[in-house]
């Protein structure tokens, strides 16, 4: 069974814990993927870093590895959906640089998917690196999550985030869910093919929520409890002025896009 896999990097070697991190995923990702045929490709939006090039040299003798260099930053969606005239996988998945995988996370979706045909789209349990539970969105958008989302400092405790992430909910179970976060998720590749990938009018935030959105009207989409990956989770557009503004016009894009649709 054949899997691919894509990252999206910029400047994501410009300090120590950066490039620590993004090689420890590629490594530990291709290196645990030992039951499926897996692919992963590294695609880079034009860093000012090197980057691509400390990729491309560092694992250069992984033949798992590939990596794309492109001439400009085209954002989150539209570097991703550059994998839809890559990949002949049955299984794609769509990783954040800052993922810590500590098994084979790859064959354990696969196989949960392969067991629910009627599953088109997966979300691992994420968690923290000292395993605390992440509290992500499971359930669909709505203006008192996000709203919650960026006033609460308590995420676990707070209500309304409870809810947004289904810990309400039995999570030690599989489950169907609304939403997959896009810092990890798997789809079988003829679906992200169909849709058309991720909806390249979101520069960065929100593209996740949309294409999940998209797929639900025609595929199930479910919570793999069995399925562990740990993520470094940044929040940098509550400290960066600029990805604060990119992280408001894509939440109008989204509302606007979906207030009307059921």
């Amino acid at each position: 069974m054949k899997a691919s896999g894509c990252i999206v990097t910029y400047n994501a070697v410009s300090s120590e814990n950066k490039k620590r991190l993004l090689f420890n995923t590629i490594e530990n990702l291709t290196r645990f993927s030992r039951d499926v045929d897996f692919t992963l490709y590294v695609v880079d939006n034009a860093s000012s870093d090197g980057t691509a090039d400390e990729v491309e040299d560092y694992f250069r003798e992984n033949p798992h590895v590939k990596v794309i260099h492109n001439a400009d930053n085209k954002g989150f969606g539209k570097a991703h959906n550059q994998m839809l005239e890559c990949i002949d996988s049955k299984y794609h998945f769509v990783i954040n640089p800052d993922i810590i995988v500590k098994d084979d996370v790859i064959g354990k979706m696969c196989a949960f998917m392969e067991s629910k045909p009627a599953c088109g789209m997966e979300s691992p349990d994420i968690r923290f690196p000292d395993g605390r539970v992440q509290v992500l969105a499971k359930r669909n958008p709505k203006l008192r999550y996000l709203i919650a989302s960026r006033l609460s400092g308590d995420r676990e405790h707070n209500r309304y985030l409870r809810e947004y992430a289904m810990l309400d909910k039995d999570l030690s179970k599989p489950l169907r869910i609304e939403n997959c976060s896009g810092c990890f998720f798997a789809i079988r590749t003829e679906l992200f093919k169909k849709i058309g990938g991720f909806d390249d009018r979101y520069f960065m935030y929100f593209e996740d929520f949309d294409l999940a959105r998209t797929a639900a009207q025609q595929t199930e989409i479910w919570y793999n409890p069995g399925a562990v990956v740990y993520h470094e989770w940044g929040r940098d557009s509550k400290r960066n002025t600029k990805l604060m503004l990119i992280h408001i016009q894509s939440t109008f894009k989204y509302f606007l896009k979906w207030m009307f649709k059921k």
